[in-house]
């Protein structure tokens, strides 16, 4: 039999029979044998509801019900409802591979299945009374006696082989036991949201049906994964004929037992082989389970797997289970996932805000909304869990029958003491990290980072010894933190919240004691006044971190002598804050310091922290930065954005390692100190907004290694190319324009030094080369692109080249997970989807150009030039940064798309080249739809035919 893998069953058994005949009896007798073990059965007396049509409700219990027994009695076929339901039954067998088991209580199969005698009169007079148009009783009759012909040819029971209607149940029972699995995994009582992704899941396993399909489900504590994996599970394990395995709890069984993994090896093997194994040890288990399984078709759910050893020792290698086979895994860490090389990984996400207030309502309040006076109030628990599954169950039951000024209690507790519930299961994750580098960078990006660059928190915790670089990495592998637009770290306000009740646990009521200190109360808490009326922090040696922020109006003054037994403090923010007395007694151990809206006019002379990495002094009052040179060895981030006073740069000489010099948005600064170009390690330089800046001074051509370089039109008078020429390793270079004539002109800029060179080579190339010597060919650059998208495009490409077909060829909006926008010649204009609720996970530009038979494919692009006409920027990027983009490229560069922005891109290629045809396609998460607008307005439309018809009469 082929069942519907899809296709969601809400009964186990329909009952079909003839009321007068058998319900008192056989039928009543039968319904009970099946419920009393768990079968669930629908017998339409007993299950429909009040107010709905007879026939329509029926008809949906009918097509939700796994197996259909039908009763054939003496008096049938006098009830046309009997047969119009076995019609829809049948119908139902061949449309969804329903089971149907026939079964003939008095009355002879033969007489059935021919019509004959009484029961075959019976059927016309039913047929008569039912139309009294002949041809219509003539198409009916037709249908009833094809139905009933199916029917009885199908494998049955007759009540007249059996001594006792008791032995004749027990028979039926015993077969519907082994075809229904009354077992079934307990899912949660409220499944919202859960439907729409077991169908993307399953959707992907339908598709992978010839192979081993190996799927990972990924998230943080609570947020769904093993919910996901069991109704994945009830749904498609009757297709694998009972070789299936749910293996449930592994962390914690393996946690609990030094031979958990052992007894999980047995149990897989149990249920697979359906015969009780004993096992020695955990080699033996990995070689019985890659022996027996090998070439079987099996289903298997590995659920909360923490450790690599875990999956060798549970699937060893699933290459060798046989065609069809599925192999799901629910964890916390996508590096064991993709150790593994699984086909596809699901990333568990928070429910939006209606399906969360739905699932809270129904825990709070038994009802799918908030009660009325407590809607403001229940609006902020659900804000309060972030759309995580297991707060708004564990809090809306919490908070049931409770009354209005309890629950405005408890949510105060709750922004000092999270829910304890809540908290053991997100804790799991921090537990299992390995060492204390990694819990103190959680613990440090909980407490000072969320929303800060990752490339900055990296460089500052490498300084703490804290290696970040793999540490970062490890947290995100393990839904700890994750990473979004901008390369902004991010984490889940309820892990932020646990993260930072763990820094709080070994002296919860002596903030002075803690590790870090971050709640404005709990600083306030560690102050004194003194004598002269400051307030005075007596600080003690456990602080490490410290961030003290005041209200933008707001301003406060401390006394340096607050600092001075704070020994270990290496990360310090401060804003709105004046410091007085000794900088000298502030911690040697400093690495971050962020002193927003500073009124001092200089560093005073005494501040002295040679392992500071990062120092941000931004909305400051300085006019210049200090007034002697000073040593800051270690310093590799100097942020001085938006001091409006600053007038002149500090002498660089004494900052060897500096990589980032941030001064965007400094209206006053004039001038760049010469000793710039002393920064052999300089990456970033960002000028933008700085209006009274002229010309760069000379030495800037020192620099080898800047790769980016943000200005602002006006800033300086070197002509764009020349410096991108001399600045060898110079990636990027970002102009921000203040008018639209302003963007006209820079753009004209851009595009003459891009392909002034090319005009003559090109012109003589397209008239004088002769076609047979040129081929197409394409470039795909990926930025952010996932291998999938990736592979789609090249094999649409590789297809369409190999045709030689004049047409386009290029992918349109074929697929859910991106938007496609296409042009003619070196550049496409797009702009992007305004209401849409999808971030942009990369982006791909495909060229297809033409050239020599010689020209290699990476040899020939040479720029790549991204105008935002919205937002009045121009990027260009170099061949090597496009050819070779990190994730910090992509995303800064994604960052800078908003809703709405209209973009275009044109590429630059070399000699003896043409663009035939430029696509760039935006990847999205194909979970929701975007409005696509892919077509510019006709102003927009002539204002780039404008700028760019000079161009495309030679590159065409």
């Amino acid at each position: 039999m082929c069942f519907s893998s899809d296709h969601p069953w809400i009964y186990d058994v329909f009952i079909s029979f003839r009321g007068k005949d058998t319900r008192s009896k056989f039928v009543s007798h039968l319904y009970a044998a099946l419920s009393n073990r768990g079968i669930h059965t629908f017998l339409d007396d007993e299950e429909l509801r009040k107010g709905e049509e007879l026939g329509p409700a029926l008809e949906r219990a009918i097509e939700g019900s796994h197996i259909s027994i039908v009763v054939f009695s003496v008096n049938y076929a006098q009830s046309s409802w009997c047969l119009d339901e076995l019609v829809h039954i049948m119908e139902c067998q061949t449309t969804y591979g329903q089971v149907v088991l026939p079964v003939f209580y008095d009355v002879d199969p033969s007489v059935v299945r021919k019509q004959k005698g009484d029961f075959g009169e019976a059927l016309k007079v039913t047929a008569t009374k039912k139309y009294s148009d002949n041809r219509q009783k003539e198409v009916i009759l037709s249908e009833w006696r094809n139905a009933l012909s199916a029917a009885t040819n199908l494998s049955g029971w007759d009540a007249n082989n059996y001594r006792t209607e008791g032995e004749l149940i027990q028979s039926i029972l015993a077969w519907i036991l082994v075809q229904v699995d009354v077992s079934l995994l307990s899912i949660t009582e409220y499944p919202i949201g859960l439907e729409s992704r077991v169908q993307k899941i399953t959707k992907f396993i339908n598709d992978q049906s010839s192979k081993v399909c190996m799927i990972g489900i990924w998230g943080m504590g609570g947020s769904g994964k093993t919910t996901t994996a069991k109704a994945i599970y009830n749904r498609i394990h009757r297709r694998f004929q009972g070789r299936t395995s749910f293996i449930g709890s592994i962390r914690e069984v393996c946690d609990d037992n030094s031979k958990g993994i052992i007894h999980l090896q047995e149990q897989l093997l149990s249920d697979v082989l359906k015969i009780q194994q004993k096992i020695h040890s955990i080699a033996l288990g990995i070689t019985k389970i890659e022996t027996r399984l090998r070439g079987q078709k099996a289903f298997i759910v590995l659920d909360d797997v923490s450790k690599s050893e875990q999956l060798k020792a549970l699937c060893g290698n699933p290459k060798l289970f046989g065609s069809g086979s599925v192999l799901i895994i629910t964890t916390r860490d996508v590096r064991l996932l993709n150790s593994l090389k699984v086909d596809y990984i699901f990333t568990m996400t928070e429910m939006d805000k209606n399906q969360s207030l739905e699932l809270f309502s129904l825990h709070a309040f038994r009802q799918k909304s908030p009660r009325k006076d407590f809607n403001k109030l229940s609006r902020n628990v659900v804000a309060y869990c972030g759309g995580l599954p297991l707060a708004l169950e564990v809090l809306g039951s919490y908070l049931s029958e409770r009354t209005e000024q309890e629950w405005r209690s408890a949510l105060s507790k709750l922004e000092k003491i999270p829910n304890d519930q809540v908290q053991q299961k997100l804790r799991i994750s921090y537990d299992g990290l390995e060492d204390y580098t990694e819990k103190d960078i959680f613990l440090d990006i909980c407490c000072f980072f969320i929303g800060k660059n990752r490339a900055d928190v990296t460089e500052i915790l490498n300084g703490c010894g804290l290696h970040a670089d793999i540490g970062i990495a490890v947290l995100i592998e393990r839904s700890l933190i994750r990473v979004e637009k901008n390369n902004k770290l991010q984490m889940h306000d309820l892990l932020r919240d646990m993260g930072r009740a763990i820094v709080g646990e070994s002296s919860a009521k002596e903030p002075a004691k803690h590790s870090r200190v971050w709640f404005r109360e709990d600083v306030l808490d560690v102050l004194s006044k003194n004598t002269l009326g400051l307030l005075h922090m007596q600080g003690t040696e456990t602080v490490e971190g410290l961030i003290f922020k005041l209200q933008r109006t707001a301003r406060i003054t401390f006394s340096t002598n607050a600092f001075q037994e704070m020994k270990k403090l290496r990360l310090l923010k401060l804003d709105g804050v004046d410091l007085i007395g000794d900088y000298g007694l502030i911690s040697k151990q400093l690495r971050w310091f962020d002193w927003q809206r500073s009124t001092v006019n200089y560093i005073p002379n005494d501040f002295e922290q040679g392992n500071l990495v990062v120092f941000e002094l931004k909305y400051s009052n300085v006019k210049q930065v200090w007034m002697e040179t000073k040593l800051l060895e270690k310093l590799k981030v100097l942020n001085l954005s938006h001091s409006k006073y600053l007038r002149s740069t500090p002498d660089f000489s004494k900052l060897p390692n500096l990589e980032k010099l941030l001064m965007k948005d400094c209206p006053s600064l004039s001038e760049v100190h010469p000793s710039i170009g002393d920064l052999k390690n300089l990456l970033l330089i960002n000028l933008r907004d700085c209006t009274s800046l002229g010309n760069l001074p000379r030495e800037i051509y020192q620099l080898i290694s800047v790769k980016t370089l943000i200005l602002s039109v006006g800033s300086n008078n070197m002509g764009y190319q020349s410096l991108s020429n001399i600045l060898t390793e110079l990636r990027s270079i970002r102009v921000q324009c203040h008018s639209e004539n302003q963007l006209t002109q820079e753009l004209r800029r851009f595009l003459d030094d891009l392909y002034a060179l090319n005009f003559i080579e090109l012109e003589t190339t397209s008239h004088g080369a002769q076609s047979s010597n040129l081929c197409l060919r394409s470039l795909v650059i990926g930025m952010g692109s996932s291998q999938i998208v990736m592979d789609t495009l090249g094999k649409s490409l590789s297809q369409g080249l190999s045709s030689n077909s004049s047409d386009s060829f290029l992918p349109g909006n074929n697929c859910p997970s991106w938007l496609a926008y296409k042009c003619e010649g070196p550049s496409v204009h797009f702009k992007v989807p305004e209401n849409s609720d999808r971030c942009i996970r990369g982006i791909t530009l495909c060229v297809l150009y033409s050239s020599k038979l010689e020209n290699l494919a990476n040899e020939c692009l040479t720029s790549v030039l991204i105008i935002n006409y919205t937002k009045l920027t121009i990027q260009i990027y170099k061949r090597d940064t496009i050819m070779s983009f990190n994730d910090e490229d992509w995303q800064g560069m994604v960052s800078k798309l908003g809703v709405g922005d209209n973009v275009e891109i044109f590429v630059a290629i070399g000699h003896g080249l043409t663009v035939k045809e430029t696509a760039v396609y935006l990847i999205y998460d194909p979970s929701t739809d975007a409005k696509m607008e892919s077509e510019p307005s006709p102003a927009e439309e002539l204002q780039r035919n404008c700028l760019k018809r000079k161009y495309n009469r030679h590159l065409r």
